[in-house]
């Protein structure tokens, strides 16, 4: 008899990494979430609080150094400039694909109704406050409660 799949309807993203090439997955993921009609919560921890932080949002950058997908030695991706180089590579690269940058893709998905929270651990760790985030993060929760609005839905860490 042939396995009945069920579909995924609600899912819950985790964003511990603040390099571009660790928030633009999860906006990528929320965003195909919520067009497929899928409920969507992005919750942001550790150094992810990058890209809901107001004054450091549009500032992310590529990580070039320790980035084996980089596919270049560690020593050639610590020389100067070249974190700034790889970020205006990736950023041509995704204005071409129409994909928008960091804070307008947060704007879109949440007018589209996914959830943005900060890790109120998190939060505490790096001494920040409410004030320190863009307008589109809900609230600033503690692990558990992320647990308690992620019931019943798929987890996933980028």
């Amino acid at each position: 008899m042939p396995e009945t799949k069920t579909p995924i309807e609600r899912v819950s993203i985790v964003v511990s990494k603040g390099s571009l090439e660790g928030v633009y997955p999860a906006l990528i993921m929320a965003n195909g979430a919520r067009m497929e009609g899928i409920e969507a919560t992005l919750f942001f921890t550790f150094f992810g609080l990058d890209a809901i932080i107001d004054k450091r949002l549009d500032h992310l950058k590529v990580a070039t150094v320790g980035n084996p997908a980089m596919h270049m030695p560690t020593l050639v991706g610590a020389l100067p400039g070249m974190s700034a180089f790889a970020t205006s590579m990736m950023k041509k690269e995704m204005e071409k694909l129409d994909i928008p940058p960091v804070r307008e893709f947060l704007t879109m998905v949440h007018d589209a109704g996914c959830e943005i929270f900060a890790c109120k651990a998190s939060v505490d760790m790096f001494h920040l406050k409410r004030g320190d985030f863009c307008p589109e993060v809900d609230e600033v929760i503690s692990v558990g409660q992320f647990y308690e609005k992620s019931a019943g839905a798929e987890i996933i860490f980028t």
